[in-house]
């Protein structure tokens, strides 16, 4: 219980709150921690909401299947996110998409029901939970705006450079945190497609491509060639 607590008191959702105010939380949330092998689901597009999710250990990617059985990508979770918090406060709504397991991981379950009533401890943590959950929700609802802005901009060559320009950080290099056909599904775009066009960079002398790391090259470029995108 003692690791659980020092981790959580650096996440998020906790900020604020004492390692005592996060035990007394747990206990009366009931909340649980869960360990899931790889390629396991968590949840299933179509379940209904039953808790909010913190992942503690290993790696886990939100997915959707397309039409023709292509999965989609829509964000990859590590240590320390949580998932699962937009459809907590939705009623009556089941998940639009399913969690994936990609390595061993360890999950901190909070059963949806916390969320909606007051502890019978009277908890002085339940408000600033409360309150931490806004502003994740509200920082979700600005990475989801920027999801949909790279998904609608232009070309693949586009996508992929206004991917590495905001993810940069102030230098010129972006370590993918995916391997290349999660990168491609996060694009929405075949992997063959992708490494062609990788390729294609590496050749105008754009970019340098090394595994997971991505030098950018001609910054210059890169920026003009995403001018006026959204």
């Amino acid at each position: 219980m003692k690791d659980i607590l020092k981790m959580l008191e650096y996440n998020v959702l906790f900020k604020g709150l004492t390692s005592s105010e996060i035990e007394t939380l747990l206990v009366c949330s009931q909340a649980k921690v869960v360990e899931y092998k790889k390629n396991q689901i968590i949840f299933s597009q179509m379940d209904p909401p039953k808790a909010l999710y913190v992942l503690m250990s290993g790696s886990v990617s939100v997915c959707k299947d397309s039409p023709d059985g292509r999965r989609y990508i829509v964000t990859n979770i590590e240590e320390k996110d949580i998932f699962g918090e937009v459809y907590v406060f939705l009623e009556n709504t089941d998940y639009s998409y399913y969690v994936v397991v990609n390595s061993k991981s360890c999950v901190l379950e909070i059963p949806k029901d916390f969320f909606f009533h007051t502890c019978s401890k009277t908890c002085d943590g339940h408000s600033k939970i409360i309150k931490n959950m806004l502003g994740i929700l509200a920082q979700k609802a600005y990475f989801l705006n920027n999801k949909v802005q790279l998904l609608t901009s232009g070309s693949l060559r586009q996508k992929i450079a206004k991917y590495l320009l905001e993810n940069c950080n102030n230098t010129r290099y972006v370590q993918l945190n995916m391997n290349r056909e999660q990168f491609a599904a996060y694009l929405n775009v075949t992997r063959p497609s992708l490494s062609r066009e990788l390729i294609k960079m590496q050749e105008d002398g754009l970019i340098e491509v090394d595994r997971d790391m991505v030098k950018i090259i001609e910054l210059d470029e890169l920026t003009m060639s995403v001018k006026g995108l959204n």
